[in-house]
């Protein structure tokens, strides 16, 4: 990329290239450990699992990004999760990545885990679980095992998703230990490879608590759960075997069919109209910035296809339904230029005004009575606020939208282009309102307010604190607390801050928007809950 690239491509370039040294794990040296084990890598099993020129979905990569700095970190928190075919089905794939501690459970870890888990469920995916953990990483045990979004719920969730009848393969290709043992036997297949290890606890552990002398092999090695135990029902010379098998396996079930499920439809696609790479002129990579959204949706959707609804009002919302890559949606997004409604102030970009939020909130209710799934584009600052704003009833106007999309029985997707931040984040669908995936763009913000209305309050409040000690800053001290907390804070906004937390499922090239929109349809059309569009009471 040259140095005169638009920012919003160096920005993307930047992403790219850390989320290459994010795939390496634990680094070459971990790597060659596992080898000398006569093991591949977590990434090396996936590509072998997976079918030939196919690439993995890949979610959470960015888990616990700069986090656990005091144990050296855990890149990707230990494990890789993505959607992938097997066998020409589509499998949510679960692998613990051992040169990361071993692939033990960090926080983080149990978040993307259940984060993937719950993925497969609502998209009726099968899952295939790639074992090689050494359990709960003990010095932050209390932050993972005991709650309801803790390591135990991820054995809660073997349960459910096969109850279900959703298909659930483990292989067991390294360590299983401790309370770790019962995600594969609660599987409905168990692979096992030599050389592995499956026990409550471990040789060391069961001298120290009850005396007895025992190899691994002899605890709980793939021969004595093949022949005594009986626990595993197919094991396997090494890791090639194993995959080979699980490959067989998958290819018991049907193929994925080129088709969603009904009532969702596909048509024949229609490229774009403009190339995806022209996203990168036309959306800056700042906060500060002004654009036309229509635009960015001429690359994106199918040729043509998009048909704006109530284009005439409320008009810092755009609302329309559209094509992309053939499949009907309905598209939410933020536009980012003022504009002049037939009556009143000129509307700042970015901001939801009271005819907007009643606009879309009607949007939303007709697609879901379409059976169109939504596509929210988020870039935006908050609702309109001030005296005008309140009068008007802005805060009911909002919750109608809120409500709409918290009662959606459509899928929903997410893309943060630009910012995402307080109740706007709410009103388009983001995290805590259940998109099926939300992706974010390398110029995603996400706080609860911009960053200078933040910087100045955050400021204020601990100068304020500063002077009740006694210790009232000068204005040089004062500049050094204004940059340092804007420093701060601003590192918090970062897209790769709110990936670390689970916040979003992937960081996406700009310019990929709609390939990556695809990929997505064509999971969460799979299943519809056959449901009634229900909605609570409505202040009016």
């Amino acid at each position: 990329m040259t140095p005169n690239a638009p920012l919003l491509a160096q920005q993307w370039n930047e992403i790219a290239a850390e989320e290459r040294r994010l795939a390496l794990g634990g680094g070459p040296e971990a790597i060659a450990r596992q080898h000398k084990k006569g093991r591949l890598t977590a990434r090396e099993r996936i590509a072998k699992l997976i079918d030939p020129d196919t690439e993995l979905l890949e979610f959470g990569a960015w888990a616990g990004w700069k986090m656990y700095s005091e144990y050296g970190g855990a890149p990707a928190a230990g494990v890789v999760c993505g959607v992938g075919l097997v066998a020409g089905r589509r499998h949510m794939i679960i692998a613990n990545d051992a040169t990361v501690k071993a692939g033990a459970f960090f926080p983080a870890t149990a978040k993307k885990v259940l984060r993937a888990q719950r993925v497969a469920f609502q998209n009726r995916l099968p899952l295939i679980y790639l074992v090689d953990s050494a359990g709960v990483f003990l010095p932050l045990q209390e932050d993972v095992f005991p709650d309801e979004d803790d390591f135990g719920r991820i054995f809660r969730n073997n349960a459910v998703i096969s109850a279900a009848g959703l298909g659930q393969t483990a292989a067991i290709m390294g360590n299983c230990v401790a309370g770790g043992g019962y995600l594969p036997v609660l599987c409905d297949k168990l692979l096992m490879t030599e050389g592995s290890g499956l026990y409550l606890a471990g040789p060391a552990l069961v001298k120290s608590a009850i005396g007895q002398v025992v190899t691994s092999d002899e605890l709980g090695g793939a021969e004595m759960h093949a022949q005594i135990s009986g626990t595993i029902d197919y094991r396997e010379p090494d890791d090639d075997a194993c995959l080979a098998r699980l490959r067989k396996l998958a290819a018991l079930a049907a193929a994925d069919s080129p088709q969603p499920r009904a009532p969702f439809a596909r048509k024949v696609a229609e490229p774009a109209a403009v190339a995806g790479k022209q996203i990168y002129e036309l959306v800056g990579g700042s906060a500060r910035r002004d654009y036309e959204i229509r635009k960015v949706l001429e690359c994106v959707v199918d040729r043509g296809s998009f048909d704006e609804y109530k284009a005439e009002y409320g008009k810092t919302l755009v609302c329309g339904t559209a094509r992309i890559g053939g499949f009907p949606v309905g598209i939410v997004a933020n536009q980012h230029h003022a504009e002049k409604p037939a009556e009143g102030a000129v509307q700042f970009g970015g901001v939801i005004y009271v005819d907007g939020a009643e606009k879309a909130a009607r949007f939303v209710m007709n697609c879901n009575q379409d059976w169109l799934p939504l596509v929210f584009l988020q870039d935006v600052n908050g609702f309109m606020v001030g005296r005008d704003s309140e009068h008007a009833g802005i805060i009911k106007a909002g919750a109608k939208l809120v409500s709409a999309v918290s009662n959606s029985r459509v899928p929903k997707l997410t893309v943060l282009l630009g910012g995402s931040y307080g109740a706007g984040n709410y009103a388009m669908c983001g995290k805590a309102f259940d998109p099926r995936l939300i992706y974010a763009w390398p110029s995603a913000r996400c706080a609860v307010m911009g960053g200078e209305q933040a910087v100045n309050t955050l400021l204020d409040v601990t100068a304020s604190a500063l002077e009740r000690k006694g210790d009232k800053p000068d204005a040089e001290a004062l500049a050094k607390l204004r940059d340092k907390v804007k420093s701060d804070y601003e590192q918090a906004m970062d897209p790769r801050h709110a990936a670390a937390r689970g916040w979003v499922d992937r960081i996406i090239d700009p310019a990929r928007t709609r390939e990556e929109l695809i990929a997505a349809l064509e999971i969460v059309t799979r299943h519809a809950e056959l449901e009634a569009y229900r909605l609570g009471v409505f202040q009016v």
